[in-house]
């Protein structure tokens, strides 16, 4: 009889001698197979692609010659016109913008020069151009002003106190007519005129007549600090009287703007 030990059966070690060697082999076969695999994969992908390609060229080629809208090409012949002519386009443009002092002048030229003295003229409406708010110790100055206006080719009517006041009226009635019945005020601001509280009554009357009124009320500064400016004509310009032959005629050039401007308004209204 043997002993026990000699009648064990052989165990899987003692059948293969070359477990690691067999091992290794079927891991390179996997991993040839799943290389083969992928082979495949990737020419069946290549093949998809490669009958993809063609159409996808196709739908490229009709895009691109695809026929554009009219409208599309009048633009782009339109834009091609206006880039090939640049130098006539800056002509044009420098030909119609070069000169706003040209269409300037000739705008003023072209408008019509309204006369003030024609017969239907606003500047009949009232009996007076001009009167002149003064104190009496003024009164040599404001007789060379009225004498100056009136020698004008306009001949502007003034309303003078002392020579145009009715005699015996009350001079608060004579102080309201004649702001009534006239178009422009001027106001002569002197010490004497500060001073005076019948020249402040007129000068309230006229800004109560017309406080917004431009050009109708005319102040003119004569020997008196800008700090005693009366507070209620401040919302005005003034004329500053140093020489007093430019002050006279900025006193009628106010009076003729104002006048035309009247007129000019007065004919808009009746057209």
């Amino acid at each position: 009889m043997h002993p026990p030990s000699l009648l064990r059966c052989p165990t899987a070690a003692s059948q293969d001698p070359f477990p690691a060697a067999r091992n290794e082999g079927v891991s390179c076969l996997s991993a040839l197979s799943l290389t083969c695999c992928r082979c495949e994969r990737f020419h069946a992908s290549d093949r998809r692609l490669s009958s993809v390609l063609p159409t996808m060229a196709n739908w490229f080629k009709r895009l691109v010659h695809k026929p554009k809208p009219r409208s599309v090409e009048s633009s782009l012949n339109t834009s091609r016109s206006a880039s090939s002519s640049p130098s006539s386009s800056s002509s044009s443009a420098e030909s119609s913008g070069s000169s706003p002092g040209t269409s300037l002048a000739r705008s003023v030229r072209s408008s019509p020069v309204l006369d003030i003295n024609a017969s239907g003229s606003a500047r009949w409406a009232k009996s007076y151009d001009v009167c002149i708010c003064h104190s009496e110790v003024d009164l040599e100055l404001v007789e060379e002003l009225v004498s100056y206006l009136e020698g004008q080719p306009e001949s502007f009517r003034c309303f003078l106190q002392l020579r145009d006041a009715a005699p015996g009226s009350a001079v608060v009635t004579e102080l309201c007519d004649a702001v009534q019945n006239s178009h422009c005020w001027v106001m002569l601001i002197t010490p004497g005129f500060l001073r005076d509280p019948w020249c402040k009554y007129q000068m309230h009357q006229a800004l109560a007549e017309a406080p917004m009124a431009n050009g109708r009320t005319i102040p003119v500064l004569k020997d008196v600090d800008r700090k005693d400016y009366p507070k209620e004509l401040r919302n005005l310009y003034y004329i500053y009287m140093a020489l007093k032959e430019n002050s006279f005629r900025q006193i009628r050039d106010t009076i003729m703007r104002y006048l035309q401007e009247l007129c000019r308004s007065s004919a808009s209204r009746t057209e």
